[in-house]
């Protein structure tokens, strides 16, 4: 089995390290003192000379040539800013997180000789990087282990036990299965999980994820993110929770010990009392869409707005209109202000376009404005066009060739509204290249990996 040790400084991976190794009878690689034997000069010298940049240049070389076979590895705090690195540690591997708190970590690394990364006083450094880096352990963990009040012995047994026994028991196996089996997924998707958690067929290291939404049989993530986990060599399987009870599927991630969670409707909100950290997009929009569980934290973010922003990159300073005033509308409205556009929020139910509009300091008005508008951006947040109807909320009289329309729904890929746009002359961007962009943030929350578009792309296929 290969192991992978990643956290802070002063969180114990390199004594750890060696003494796992030991127990289960595994050469141990230490990335730092790979780098400094190298180089021959320490990490401290590395940095003065080269810098930062320098030293993570060499600390890349380095993962990307460490053995694939059974070994444990231990590596240096900053090692998860890099994708490309996390990609690399987490092929056929567990990664193990080990954290402590800061008043323990300051307390550990007091008399380092290992310099400064900042200008701060030490204990606002450890804080300030931990911030940073809180987020991105999570993402690149399979495993956390809090090491504040515990004996290097302690930390190693646990991980062994992690190993062998994983942290899913049958009994909550069984009730993963019996919750699928209830919950009118497909059939084949119940099977699959069957299959997965038999007793003789689990491998204790996988992790599981899953979408919660009700509904959420129309969701294209469980296939897409399977693909994903395959390609990059990883023990991961993701499912599909489908209950009108948010409260059912959150006890059942519990007791599975969920890894991580994609969110659709009506939950988007609902989530967000039950989670410990809120990024500041997720806080801003209001909404959560991907949740990562990680020792006592939970942490929740919005990728909605990353994939309805990036296809709209060239189009800042233009002019907007936003159909629909939910949860989607509400991520456009964001993404599209950080584009610096002029927003105007139409909806069918003009109070809730002016709740929408007030809180972002937007016009808004009902759907008849539209054709006084003249806008050069059009983004249909509403779920018109959504399978079975295939409706479209504009007609084609109400189109310009000089408007770009982006509709958020996905499920046909071609919607009615893009075919009217499409033979209007108009710029079209369809709904799948907003689910694409969102899922490559979101696999990156759930694994610590930039996975490129092209893969997301081929992987939905």
């Amino acid at each position: 089995m290969r192991v992978v040790l990643i956290g802070f400084r002063g969180t114990g991976k390199t004594e750890t390290g060696r003494l796992l190794s030991h127990l289960i009878s595994v050469p141990f690689f230490d990335t730092d003192a790979i780098i400094e034997e190298s180089a021959g000069m320490t990490v401290h010298e590395i940095f003065r000379r080269e810098g930062e940049e320098g030293f993570r240049a060499r600390e890349r070389e380095v993962i990307r040539c460490l053995p694939a076979g059974d070994v444990v590895i231990g590596t240096g705090g900053g090692v998860i800013l890099d994708p490309a690195n996390v990609a690399s540690l987490r092929r056929k591997s567990s990664v193990v997180l080990l954290e402590a708190d800061e008043a323990v970590i300051e307390k550990r690394i007091a008399a380092s000789t290992r310099p400064p990364l900042t200008t701060l006083p030490l204990r606002e450094e450890i804080h300030e990087l931990l911030e940073l880096r809180r987020p991105l352990y999570a993402a690149a963990a399979d495993f956390c282990i809090d090491t504040s009040q515990k004996s290097q012995n302690e930390v190693c047994l646990l991980i062994r036990k992690f190993l062998d026994e994983g942290t899913v028991p049958v009994h909550a196996r069984k009730s993963l299965v019996s919750f699928l089996a209830g919950s009118g997924i497909p059939e084949h998707e119940v099977h699959e999980a069957r299959v997965l958690t038999d007793h003789d067929l689990w491998d204790p290291r996988t992790r599981l994820f899953g979408i919660a939404g009700s509904p959420a049989t129309q969701s294209q993530s469980p296939a897409l993110f399977n693909r994903l986990f395959r390609h990059y060599g990883l023990s991961c399987h993701y499912l599909r929770f489908q209950d009108p009870d948010l409260g059912r599927i959150l006890r059942l991630a519990d007791e599975i010990d969920l890894r991580g969670m994609s969110v659709t409707i009506p939950f988007k909100k609902e989530i967000i009392p039950s989670l410990t950290d809120i990024e500041v997009h997720a806080a801003a929009i209001g909404a959560v869409n991907t949740v990562v569980w990680c020792g006592r934290r939970q942490f929740g973010y919005n990728t909605d707005w990353i994939g309805i922003r990036e296809p709209l990159s060239e189009h800042r300073n233009e002019k907007a209109v936003i159909l629909g005033a939910g949860g989607a509308a509400a991520a456009a409205v964001y993404a599209l202000l950080s584009l610096e556009m002029e927003v105007t929020i139409l909806n069918r139910t003009v109070e809730r376009a002016a709740q929408l509009g007030k809180r972002f300091g937007c016009s808004y008005g009902p759907l008849s404005m539209f054709d006084k508008l003249n806008p050069r951006v059009v983004v249909n947040a509403t779920s018109i066009g959504m399978e079975p109807g295939l409706k479209s909320p504009l007609q084609k009289h109400q189109l310009r060739s000089s408007m770009t329309i982006f509709d958020l729904v996905y499920t046909p890929p071609e919607t009615p509204l893009l075919r009217i746009a499409r033979n209007s002359g108009c710029q079209t961007i369809p709904g799948t290249e907003m689910f694409v962009r969102q899922a490559a943030a979101q696999f990156r929350h759930f694994t610590g990996i930039a996975a490129p578009l092209e893969l997301v792309r081929s992987a939905m296929q």
